[in-house]
């Protein structure tokens, strides 16, 4: 079934949609809340509370891209549930890690002032993204999106951990300069 047939599905008010999201999905969604949980049944809650607001959500969003809208739902509920399980404690967590990272060359604030502020930060942060490699941006997004380990990404690439952890530091400060360039105060 393509993506268009199960939107339409949600907007149909059809329960298949569901089936089929976490048919097609549920491993992809699955892989992104485990990375930010690392605990199964954590993992699996997120996962199917992304079919709820995917319900939620259809109508009235139609979504471009199916996998993004559902994996993006995946990303907020599975941070949302790891700032509840850790509220008291800090330090030490692989994702208490990416974001402490990431961090250094992107602050954000609790209640950003300005939407429009944010908006321009979001596509500032893309154009530094599309102007690298695509090797580079691919280790940068599956760091800093899919919060996958630094082990697994040098997998992925086939090169040491030494080398993807030197390449995402470098990646991180030329961010930094790259917005502090723009006027961003960091």
């Amino acid at each position: 079934m393509t993506d268009i047939d199960i939107i339409n599905l949600y907007w149909d008010r059809n329960e298949t949609a569901i089936t089929e999201s976490s048919g097609k999905y549920g491993a992809y969604c699955s892989s992104i809340a485990y990375n930010i949980l690392y605990n199964r049944s954590d993992a699996e809650e997120c996962v199917n509370d992304t079919w709820l607001h995917a319900w939620n959500a259809m109508p009235p969003q139609k979504p471009s891209v199916l996998s993004a809208f559902l994996g993006k739902i995946t990303r907020n509920l599975s941070f949302d549930l790891y700032k509840k399980l850790h509220r008291d404690k800090r330090g030490g967590d692989s994702i208490d890690l990416v974001l402490d990272e990431l961090a250094e060359c992107v602050s954000g604030g609790e209640d950003p002032a300005d939407s429009y502020d944010l908006a321009e930060l979001k596509k500032d942060i893309n154009l530094f993204l599309d102007s690298l490699t695509e090797d580079k941006r691919n280790m940068f997004v599956l760091r800093y999106w899919y919060a996958d380990s630094v082990a697994s990404i040098a997998s992925r690439f086939k090169t040491g951990e030494n080398t993807v952890s030197v390449t995402l530091n470098r990646l991180r400060k030329s961010l930094k300069t790259y917005l502090t360039e723009r006027g961003y105060s960091l």
